[in-house]
């Protein structure tokens, strides 16, 4: 990886929000998860969270949620399981949602540690959701129309938390609020494509990647890596 790569990838790192993500709850259209995805990067965000409980629809999006290699995505099979993880983190969970206690979604402080989840194309959020939820946001709508395509939504919501959080100086971190472990990986996926698709298919562990963004590893690793077929498993 050359330095520009490296200095720019450490940057983004640097950027990134860790304590501000969004759930997408039983969101089935390929097109609307890759969307929210790269929106999430564009802000800021490392890791998104989907609730998909029919394993079959987790199959067929999962192309899909993994198609930007910058954004990690969660999967849950229940949105109790993943408020629960939120709560836990000590988020505000926020539910795209009318109802007479919705709230403009500007008036919400994003600069405290935050989840927003957005529910499905044709049903939107789940009773269940609502319920968990410690605040119903909408967005402020002077048509007939009123709903927003999900991406879009998203997108909105997600640049008012980024506005919030670049006033307060989220953003000039000068180290990354990321684990070493989750910058290694990272670096190697985003520095090395070509050589992180080998090294997962033939099941190798990761290399360490050292500050001046070159790869650090074993004989018998890169012995590994250009060999013609996947190393044998000891049993």
């Amino acid at each position: 990886m050359n330095p520009k790569r490296y200095a720019r990838i450490c940057q983004m790192m640097a950027m990134r929000q860790s304590d501000l993500t969004i759930c997408l709850e039983e969101v089935h259209k390929p097109h609307n998860v890759s969307a929210v995805i790269r929106t999430a990067d564009a802000v800021g965000i490392h890791q998104i969270h989907t609730v998909w409980p029919n394993e079959q629809l987790r199959t067929q999006l999962s192309s899909a949620a993994g198609s930007n290699s910058w954004v990690s995505v969660k999967t849950h099979t229940t949105i109790e399981q993943a408020v629960q993880q939120f709560k836990s983190n000590g988020m505000q969970v926020l539910a795209t949602h009318l109802s007479d206690k919705a709230i403009d979604f500007r008036q919400i402080d994003y600069t405290k540690p935050t989840c927003i989840i957005m529910g499905q194309e044709k049903k939107g959020i789940s009773k269940q959701a609502i319920a968990l939820a410690d605040q119903d946001i909408i967005i402020p709508m002077a048509g007939m129309v009123q709903s927003l395509n999900v991406s879009v939504a998203s997108a909105l919501i997600l640049y008012e938390a980024q506005r919030q959080r670049q006033l307060a100086g989220m953003y000039q971190r000068e180290e990354s609020s990321l684990s070493k472990e989750e910058q290694q990986k990272l670096l190697f996926e985003g520095g090395y494509p070509v050589l992180a698709a080998v090294s997962r298919r033939k099941g190798l562990e990761q290399p360490l990647i050292d500050q001046q963004g070159q790869i650090i590893a074993s004989e018998s690793w890169w012995a590994a890596m250009q060999a013609t077929t996947a190393p044998s498993k000891r049993k």
